[in-house]
């Protein structure tokens, strides 16, 4: 087993060391890369010396064939999460949770080892346990019960080893009689006894305060003769990362806010200024009492004025309201041809106007989707439209639906146009709120926002191509069942 680390430092140099001396029974362990951006990183000096493949980024590991297993030991999570999302299909990672590798040494041997050997393998097993991982660790049995807990974990509950080891984890970690359970303590140990895979789940837990303390616990599945027989279970304390996430969750909010407060002002400010104009102008019209055919025709125009500014108010807040609710949606499982048929129907006549062609392409027996009719429908609806005014005259609207080849558990819809095209300039604005490419009057920018929410809330994503003078396709995609 070919093996890349991330994290230059002390504990991959203990890593490297254990590796290179001591005799695997079953797995072959070797090193074959390090990355850190410390050059000084112990670690990292150690793969130089022996000449092993060492870089400042461990971006080099994704090209690399050589490599089965990456092992991450910066401590950031953030890190292993970029690994996992880059890494090929065959390369596993785990995050500096590196006991399996050397519970196997251990179990594998001890029948056969001498007692001088077999000290050497408690204490190397030791060495990993309470030196290598720095997080709190039990290794329990499938029962519930304790097998053995690292010296971190035992300092901070205060107790020593006789009165943990046998226990049950649940009685130890949260002071209860029961196994963990619900959404705010669901258990991964249960998770991997019947998956056999490694699970993760976040617990939120109240400190003498009160206050919110969260938790990353991942369970590992440990195997002798095939046969699942306990997990490792790694601990990490979490709240410091997800306050900081919060904080600048937070901050990003109040930014967009005053965004949008003062683009609201000023497109709502337009249109409420033509309307004051023309008002006076006819106050001074009937206080002059001038009402001549010419002067009616002036105030029929006012009005018609008046009446399509304040229609433009409406849309504005309405489109606004749309963007800015948060009410739940109402998810079942729908037929995606039959959401294509309704949109096209209430669109058909707009492209007959138009003279612009359909083309629909339905792939059979593609399974139903999750979501809620009617904000689906309005998604569609609004992109059809979007691409039937950026054809404006002739033209050929295509409306696709088909299984994701991207991803799996989801079908993905296209709506394309052979119009106008969005500018490379205007692609990465064209979710903003009240971004828009239209002419004054015709949009207030909120259609695609509105869409880019509701698409999001379905756990669905969105996106554009285009290109300038040939067209734009709009690709969804969505949970399907």
């Amino acid at each position: 087993m070919n093996i890349a680390v991330v994290g230059g430092g002390f504990r991959c140099r203990i890593l490297i060391e254990l590796i290179e001396k001591h005799v695997f029974a079953e797995l072959k362990p070797k090193i074959v890369a390090v990355a850190d951006t410390n050059d000084d990183a112990p670690g990292f000096l150690k793969a130089k010396e022996m000449e092993l493949l060492t870089t400042n980024d461990y971006n080099d590991f994704f090209d690399r064939d050589d490599i089965e297993l990456i092992i991450e030991l910066t401590g950031d999570n953030e890190v292993f999460f970029d690994i996992l999302s880059k890494k090929k299909k065959s390369v596993r990672a785990i995050n500096h949770h590196t006991a399996r590798l050397f519970w196997e040494v251990g179990s594998s041997s001890i029948q056969e080892q001498t007692n001088e050997e077999l000290e050497k393998t408690k204490t190397m097993y030791k060495l990993v346990l309470n030196d290598l991982i720095q997080d709190d660790v039990m290794v329990i049995g499938l029962h519930y019960r304790i097998l053995d807990i690292n010296d971190i974990l035992l300092t901070k509950l205060g107790l020593e080893r006789e009165e943990v080891i046998g226990r049950y984890c649940y009685e130890i970690s949260h002071h209860q009689d029961v196994p963990c359970s619900g959404k705010e303590h669901p258990c991964p140990l249960a998770e991997v006894k019947e998956t056999h895979e490694h699970a993760r789940a976040t617990h939120i837990h109240l400190d003498k305060d009160n206050q919110k303390i969260y938790y990353s616990i991942s369970c590992y599945p440990l195997f002798e003769n095939n046969e699942l027989v306990s997990v490792v279970e790694v601990s990490k304390d979490i709240t410091k990362d997800i306050k900081w996430k919060k904080g600048l969750m937070q901050q990003d909010k109040l930014a967009s806010l005053g965004k949008l407060a003062a683009t609201i002002a000023h497109e709502i400010n337009n249109p409420i200024a033509a309307v004051l104009t023309y008002i006076r102008l006819m106050i001074k019209l009937i206080s002059r009492n001038r009402f001549s055919p010419e002067r009616l025709e002036d105030i029929s125009r006012y009005l018609a004025t008046m009446e399509s500014e304040t229609a433009r108010c409406g849309d504005i807040v309405k489109n606004l309201l749309a963007f800015s609710r948060q009410s739940q949606i109402t998810v079942s499982s729908h037929s995606i041809a039959d959401i294509i048929d309704k949109a096209l129907i209430l669109i058909s006549h707009d492209l007959k106007i138009k003279e612009i062609q359909l083309k629909k392409s339905i792939e059979s027996n593609i399974p139903n989707v999750q979501c809620d009719f009617r904000q689906i429908q309005q998604v569609l609806l609004g992109l059809m439209y979007n691409a039937s005014e950026a054809m404006q005259k002739a033209g050929t609207l295509t409306v696709t639906a088909s299984r994701s080849v991207a991803t799996e558990r989801f079908l993905e819809v296209a709506i394309s146009d052979t119009g106008c095209g969005i500018a490379g300039k205007d692609m990465e604005n064209i979710f903003e709120p009240f971004f828009t490419t239209k002419e004054e009057g015709k949009g207030v920018g909120l259609g695609l926002a509105v869409a880019y929410g509701i698409i999001t809330q379905h756990n669905g994503t969105i996106a554009v191509e285009s290109e300038l003078d040939k067209g734009s396709t709009f690709k969804i995609r969505l949970p399907c069942d």
